[in-house]
């Protein structure tokens, strides 16, 4: 049932025959359902005649993540555990270092399954564990449409590179999920933190505080879901020709429960496949959640700097850096972009609509992006600015779409344009763009509650 390709054996070691159960180190794949990696769990301890443990640790310090991004994750993990519990598999959340969290539940587990993150924090953990484990340890790989090492074995250069070898597997990885029912139902899962809703885990957790929870995005795989009905609903036949007018509001806003794993890709794609939308809009949407998308998981996996201004083409910053000493028309601190406080009402307005949502219209994102290089004292200190902002108070921050996503400002995943200053041959965004396209002064008074 499970695609071969998605499977990793990260430690080849025995089963362990006495083992009480089989254990899903669930990380990435935050979902009870469509999840490849805890099917992979059950099918081993239905062939063990054992029961399935899904274990979750719950790190307080996760890289640049705050109470904004752990109340959303929260939220989906309470609706995950109830849907467990429902199938018969066991739960347990421990707070602390994931490689020491499972290593410790692993030493009565027959075999550890896990899912794939491709960030670096996320890579270092299955190292970590691995390293640690006794017995034999799996990784799923359930994020993606195409597995990455099989759409490509290299760091593409561009969508463009990368698309014909995404389409020549795709339709083979697109097809329906079968769950598995568990043989044996949990009854041993090993103890964990006791809470009752999300704001009882809230309140124990040391996390940062400094940025509020999002009052528009509510985690858990029923959102992402009743998000996707409504986007193929009402959304979706619009999506081609308005999906770069951010007034417009025809985005999916799925983002944030693809980054924490809350909705399978998979399942997305093919309600989109099966609506009554036209070909055109059908496959301008899969462009964007399978080419756009699984582009960035292909940069973090080949490019070990991913999330570094190192890790831009070499045409860029060569460019880039032939124009360092260019006269800027403003320079602002990073205080400065945080509060929104530059003499561009466009830029203010799509650096609140972030602050205040948790997500950024993605157009006015690379907008955004292009003007704090125009407007810092180095492109180096520019690249630094955006990814702090980018992954402090968007949802879907700290994943490899913020790491290509504001690359790609600096040149990456794109070819050189005509030259200028401070861009040398790197792509430039102008505010007369964005009039042309769309009603920017309508998003400005949103967003800023004054008039342009």
């Amino acid at each position: 049932m499970i695609e071969p390709e998605r499977i990793t054996v990260l430690k080849m070691a025995p089963e362990r025959a006495d083992g009480r159960y089989v254990l899903y180190w669930m990380q990435q794949s935050q979902r009870a359902e469509w999840n490849p990696a805890l099917a992979r769990a059950i099918e081993h301890a239905n062939r063990l005649r054992r029961p399935t443990v899904a274990a979750f640790a719950l790190t307080p310090s996760y890289p640049d993540a705050n109470a904004r991004h752990y109340q959303f994750m929260v939220e989906g993990l309470a609706e995950t555990r109830r849907a467990l519990a429902a199938r018969g598999v066991g739960w347990v959340l421990r707070v602390g270092s994931p490689p020491e969290v499972i290593a410790e539940l692993a030493t009565e587990a027959a075999v550890v399954v896990t899912d794939r993150g491709y960030m670096p924090v996320q890579v270092a953990w299955r190292r970590e564990l691995s390293a640690r484990l006794e017995v034999r340890f799996e990784q799923v790989e359930g994020d993606v449409v195409v597995p990455v090492e099989t759409a490509s074995d290299h760091e593409e250069y561009a969508a463009r590179t990368l698309r014909p070898k995404i389409h020549r597997h795709w339709h083979r990885f697109l097809r329906p999920f079968e769950e598995i029912a568990p043989f044996v139902r949990c009854e041993c899962a090993p103890a964990g933190e006791e809470w009752a809703t999300p704001g009882d885990l809230m309140r124990r957790l040391r996390v940062d505080r400094s940025v509020a929870p999002s009052e528009v995005f509510r985690g858990g795989l029923s959102e992402a879901r009743r998000r996707l009905r409504r986007f193929i609903a009402a959304k979706l036949a619009e999506y081609p020709e308005r999906r770069n007018d951010p007034t417009a509001g025809v985005q999916s806003d799925l983002s944030p429960y693809l980054h924490f794993g809350q909705i399978s890709p998979v399942e997305v794609a093919l309600a989109v496949q099966q609506s009554d939308a036209s070909r055109h809009a059908i496959e301008a949407f899969l462009e964007e959640l399978i080419v756009r998308r699984e582009l960035s998981m292909n940069f973090v996996r080949y490019n070990p700097r991913c999330g570094e201004y190192a890790a831009l083409p070499g045409w860029a910053r060569a460019t880039l850096a032939a124009h360092a000493s260019d006269p800027r028309d403003a320079v602002y601190t990073f205080e400065q972009w945080e509060a929104a406080r530059t003499h561009d009402p466009a830029w203010n307005a799509a650096q609140l609509e972030m602050v205040a949502t948790g997500k950024m219209h993605n157009y006015m994102r690379m907008y955004w992006g292009k003007k704090i290089l125009e407007w810092s004292r180095s492109p180096e200190e520019a690249f630094e600015i955006a990814l702090r902002l980018n992954d402090r108070y968007e949802l879907d921050g700290r994943d490899p779409n913020s790491c290509a996503g504001v690359a790609w400002c600096f040149g990456q995943h794109d070819r050189p344009w005509a030259e200028r200053p401070v861009f040398g041959t790197v792509r430039y965004m102008s505010a007369a763009g964005l009039r042309r396209k769309f009603d920017i002064e309508g998003y400005i008074q949103r967003w800023t509650g004054t008039e342009p």
